[in-house]
């Protein structure tokens, strides 16, 4: 009953939320640099912040460092997508949401340590940010991330209280109705990719500091494969990483591929599935048969990105079509 009582409300809610973004133009308009050509609903993530705000208010206010680096994260996020604010006022924000999010996890790491998982933070919620370009993409792949979690606490190993599990894939189905279709009818936004990305980043050292198993990569391994060679090849071709652009993979099998955007979240999320269950064959080794694992596995992929890259836009490697 509470399930359900939730998802209703999380169904208000983006009601709601449509309602008021269609009445005041919260909008995202398709450029050259887009991968929609409709005009759509920007900011529908607000959902996933949502789920957190209910999970805090439900548990008698449990996580509150945690309820804190989201709510700071997705009020600067929701500015930036109404009128897009610069990475100096952008930054500090982001750095202050993932220091909550450490503390509420207590590591004891000493200061050092923090200090660059801190910068590794920023950097892991800005790269989720940036896989956020085509329809279905952030909502079925943040599914299967969650969906990894809930596994492992459900069959595994106990890692949160279950509820937030719950509450957070609740907002993501809500979600799901409205952008995983042809014509989506809901983009995340930032307030949703960066908001998402930090409550992964949570569970992520949430469930490292509970197996220490450096094969927890695996969990978000497609994502990161995609967003790290993309800023190599930025950089390569002396681009700002802030600025839009068409390099990731994604983006490439939807432009020169021909692939259907929903076909290509789904490519995403079948490869996200197999480094799962790659991660829970692995995690219970050896740290250097892991990180052995772990890295071929990924190396693996990285060649079939490169590839792929290859045959479709070759200039972006320094090649030239053969």
């Amino acid at each position: 009953m509470t399930y359900l009582l939730v998802f209703l409300l999380l169904v208000t809610i983006s009601y709601v939320y449509y309602r008021i973004a269609d009445r005041f133009d919260i909008v995202d308009k398709p450029n050259h640099r887009s991968s929609h050509t409709l005009t759509t609903i920007r900011g529908g993530g607000i959902l996933f912040y949502a789920s957190i705000f209910i999970y805090f208010i439900w548990s008698g206010f449990q996580l509150p460092y945690l309820f804190l680096g989201v709510t700071l994260i997705a009020v600067v996020s929701f500015i930036d997508d109404l009128q897009p604010l610069p990475p100096m006022l952008r930054l500090p924000v982001q750095f202050l949401s993932i220091a909550l999010v450490l503390i509420e996890l207590d590591l004891g790491y000493p200061w050092f340590a923090l200090a660059a998982l801190i910068i590794c933070g920023v950097g892991f919620i800005n790269f989720y940010n940036f896989m956020d370009g085509i329809n279905g993409l952030t909502a079925l792949y943040s599914l299967v991330v969650v969906g990894s979690f809930v596994y492992f606490h459900q069959w595994v190993q106990p890692l949160v209280d279950f509820d937030l599990l719950v509450f957070l894939v609740l907002s993501i189905l809500v979600f799901a109705f409205y952008n995983v279709r042809g014509k989506a009818l809901f983009f995340s936004g930032d307030v949703g990719s960066i908001s998402m990305a930090v409550i992964l980043f949570y569970l992520l050292f949430k469930l490292y500091a509970l197996i220490e198993a450096p094969a927890i990569v695996l969990i978000i391994g497609v994502y990161g494969i995609d967003a790290c060679i993309t800023i190599l090849k930025r950089f390569k071709l002396k681009e700002s990483i802030h600025e839009a652009h068409r390099h990731h993979m994604y983006q490439i099998l939807v432009d020169k591929a021909g692939l259907s955007h929903l076909s290509v979240a789904i490519i995403y999320c079948g490869l996200q599935i197999v480094l799962f269950l790659i991660f829970l064959g692995i995690y219970q080794m050896s740290i250097l048969e892991q990180v052995i694992i772990s890295f071929v596995t990924l190396f693996a992929m990285t060649l079939v990105y490169l590839k792929l890259n290859y045959k479709f836009i070759p200039e972006t490697l320094g090649l030239k079509n053969a």
